[in-house]
């Protein structure tokens, strides 16, 4: 009998009470302490007074401010950022920021504003960024223009300008980028570009406006970073006034919905008048494709001819030595040869990502270009039963090639010999059917950035990744390893270099303890979206100062001898993970407090279990796991019992010996 109460009040005392404490949602998310805010979309009339005066960068976006004056912000005196997006603002009066000379972004997008005092913006002398877009403005005039000296960038898209006029003494010797797209800006005078005579290498954009005229000369003898003319029908107009201008990059590019005249030679004659390293005509038609169409394209540098709805380029073009990038995405090619690769001997960066047809690539189609160093190739429908030396050959300098999202590739021994300085190797969502028992990688020694996700792999060929000395980021996502297990013996140690690795979506629910050793310079692992439970991180033992993912697993209890493995990294991120919150996960619940600082997505790390604290922030819970009133006094009954007990045990000992006597 008495082993029997013994156990019983063992089983009362074991069961610990457990106290749950939810602390209060914070009105606004810090993400760095007593620095950066955001209070987007908290239907909020004031500065909460929650924020610390120390706050630099408030994001305050969608909130309700009909008008601001010079007490809303006084007291953030330190902001070097405020993002006051959408909060109605029609009215801001005199010295709304006087006391904050440490401003220097500033975001007024999408309010219908009615006035802005001229002294506005006095007090931040560090303004370098002005967003007014979407303010209903109709003239520059409205914008106040003292203490603007410092400004760099001044956004006004999408309002009503139908002049690029600036007010009279708008100061602009520091003026970078003037943003006037979707205006109603349809003509441009000497008198309006004037104003901004003193400034070099800027940045102008009038996409969307429509230019149907400029005024001769008003461009003359002017330096541009970049001129945006997007959506112009007629192009002939935009040449013809930028006659003895200098440009670094013209955007001429137009709209699939803008009925824009065909290109023709005599219309891209104006281009002989103007110097220009970088020119865009996405989306436009040639009207009769020829080798004259560019014979005024010859000092070009960069050229852009995406969607242009071309079935291959002229040969005989001659004079584009200069020619170092050629952007020829989503066009109709049947063959990489008809892009007639000779025309242009000196491109490093060519790009044919999104061909509308299946493209063949030929042999040697390429072979002109000794001096290529990056090729995209992705998304166009390729495919090849042995790729790639024969179709990538006499490219000794390349160094990125995208050959992802195509059709099956079959790959041989030494697949990429024709590239042996690649550094980066995309191949993702392409499947790759491994020919050869050897590597297909082993002679890109010089190999940085390998990325096989989806590919359908046979993760089991150990021989795989031969050969790839310097490899520091390599992406497996999406691929599967036999039994949902990555076994002591793997291919991933012939990659001792690596640094990054993503082992994301792999269907992933075991990792041998010992399966990273080899892995021991490691910084970034991914192990997202998988089954992994916390008996896998014992395989992270040996790493230390890594940014570990762990996302949406199937982590219940991290048991207390894995916390050190935890400890030692530098980020972690637990999200999506059926966390359990009971007292049987204690010391992780406390450890998880203490290092808030690790932890990363901390907002969907939730806990699952149990019931009644489900979707509840791990950082919002306090539990108290100790003896409840009831199990104390059962421990009180407990003791006394076992004092009794051994009492009569006493007794009947010494009455036995007596006995015996």
């Amino acid at each position: 009998m008495a082993p029997s109460i013994s156990c019983l009040f063992l089983a009362v005392l074991l069961s610990a009470g457990c106290e749950v404490i939810t602390s209060s949602d914070q009105t606004c998310f810090e993400k760095e302490a007593n620095k950066t805010y955001n209070c987007e979309n908290l239907d909020l009339s004031e500065i909460p007074g929650t924020l610390p005066n120390s706050t630099e960068s408030l994001d305050f976006s969608f909130n309700f401010l009909p008008a601001i004056q010079n007490t809303t912000f006084s007291r953030l005196i330190n902001l070097t950022f405020l993002d006051l997006t959408r909060c109605q603002i029609s009215w801001i009066h005199e010295n709304t920021f006087q006391s904050h000379h440490q401003l220097s972004t500033l975001v007024l997008t999408g309010n219908p504003l009615i006035f802005m005092a001229e002294t506005a913006l006095d007090g931040p002398i560090s303004l370098k960024h002005l967003f007014l877009i979407q303010t209903g403005m109709s003239s520059l005039e409205f914008i106040p223009v003292h203490n603007l000296k410092n400004l760099e960038t001044l956004h006004l898209g999408s309002n009503h300008i139908s002049s690029i006029k600036l007010p009279k003494d708008f100061p602009t010797g520091n003026l970078k980028v003037l943003d006037f797209q979707n205006n109603a800006i349809h003509y441009l005078s000497r008198e309006d570009l004037n104003s901004l005579k003193q400034v070099t290498n800027l940045s102008l954009n009038f996409n969307g406006n429509d230019i149907k005229g400029i005024e001769p000369g008003a461009f003359k003898s002017t330096v541009f970073q970049s001129l945006n003319f997007g959506g112009t029908v007629n192009l002939s107009v935009i040449f013809s006034g930028l006659q003895n201008s200098t440009v670094q990059s013209l955007w001429l590019g137009t709209f699939e919905d803008t009925d824009a005249q065909d290109l023709s030679s005599a219309m891209l004659k104006g281009l002989c008048e103007m110097s220009v390293e970088s020119l865009n005509l996405q989306t436009y038609r040639f009207s009769d494709l020829s080798s004259t169409m560019f014979q005024c394209f010859t000092h070009l540098q960069q050229l852009d001819l995406t969607a242009t709805h071309l079935t291959g380029l002229p040969s005989g073009m001659e004079g584009m030595n200069s020619l170092k990038k050629l952007v020829l995405n989503v066009n109709n090619f049947d063959q990489l040869c008809q892009i007639n690769a000779a025309s242009f001997p000196s491109l490093t960066h060519l790009y044919i990502r999104g061909n509308m047809k299946k493209l063949h690539l030929g042999t040697g189609c390429l072979e002109k270009l000794e001096n290529l160093q990056k090729l995209d190739l992705s998304h166009s429908d390729i495919d090849a039963s042995d790729c790639c030396n024969l179709q990538l050959k006499t490219l000794p300098h390349l160094q990125s090639l995208n050959l992802s999202y195509n059709e099956p590739l079959g790959l041989q021994s030494e697949a990429f010999k024709a590239c042996p300085r690649l550094e980066l190797l995309d191949l993702a969502y392409t499947h790759l059917r491994v020919n050869a028992a050897q590597s297909p990688f082993q002679n890109l020694h010089l190999l940085q950035v390998l990325n096989l996700s989806h590919c359908l792999l046979d993760t089991s060929n150990q021989h795989l990744l031969e050969g790839l000395l310097d490899l520091r980021h390599l992406n497996l996502q999406g691929n599967h390893f036999q039994d949902g297990n990555i076994p002591k013996t793997n291919l991933l140690q012939k990659v001792g270099s690596l640094e990054i690795l993503v082992l994301s979506s792999c269907d992933l629910s075991s990792i041998d303890q010992q399966a990273f050793n080899s892995l021991g310079k490691m910084h970034h692992v991914d192990l997202s979206h998988n089954s992994l439970t916390s008996n896998s991180i014992e395989a992270l033992s040996h790493l230390k100062g890594i940014h570990l993912n762990l996302a949406a697993n199937g982590i219940r209890v991290i048991p207390s001898h894995l916390l050190p493995i935890l400890s030692q990294q530098s980020t972690i991120n637990l999200s999506h993970n059926p966390l359990d919150c009971t007292c049987s996960n204690i010391h992780f619940l406390t450890w998880y407090k203490e290092n808030m600082h690790k932890l990363e997505d901390s907002e969907e790390t939730l806990c699952a279990n149990p019931e009644s604290l489900r979707r509840v922030k791990l950082s919002d819970v306090m539990l108290s796991c100790g003896i409840t009133p009831v199990g104390a006094f059962f421990l009180v009954v407990f003791l006394l019992l076992l004092v009794i007990l051994l009492i009569f045990v006493v007794k009947f000992l010494l009455r036995w010996k007596y006995q015996h006597i």
